[in-house]
């Protein structure tokens, strides 16, 4: 199986399984500081809300809710499964990092030591229509993430 097989059944599996979707099946821990996002590319029309909770610095739980192309849909798995457990701090580097990779129009590769599955969709960057696709609930998660801290 090459790379790019590898970064495609990714891509799909995320977008079939959706790990933290179902925002309202999943409270926010009493003790927490949350943030939620709703985000919405008008040019095709994925929406995604996403909602954290942030202990101590630490980010304890993402959960989303979305409607969209499989892009979008697996970007925000993706970054439930990524983010989980970050630190505030590092849930930003990550952010970051995966923006860079997008808006570089295949010129940055992704990082899988820092991006984990994320790093799958560096060939979207390559796709300037696809890019927000991918954008979408990581535009969110920056959002919630400065709204819970």
């Amino acid at each position: 199986m090459s790379l790019d097989q590898l970064y495609q059944q990714i891509i799909l599996d995320h977008s079939k399984l959706r790990h933290g979707s179902g925002l309202a099946d999943t409270p926010a821990p009493a003790n927490a500081s949350t943030g939620q996002s709703h985000q919405l590319n008008p040019v095709c029309g994925d929406e995604v809300t996403l909602r954290l909770a942030v202990v101590d610095g630490t980010v304890t739980q993402i959960a989303w809710d979305g409607a969209g192309c499989s892009i979008s849909m697996a970007s925000a798995s993706v970054l439930s499964e990524l983010a989980e457990g970050l630190t505030v701090a590092e849930a930003h580097e990550v952010i970051d990092s995966f923006r860079e990779v997008l808006r570089s129009r295949g010129k940055v590769a992704a990082d899988p030591e820092l991006l984990g599955d994320a790093a799958a969709f560096e060939g979207v960057a390559r796709y300037a229509a696809r890019v927000k696709c991918a954008m979408i609930s990581w535009v969110a998660a920056e959002d919630a993430l400065n709204q819970a801290a």
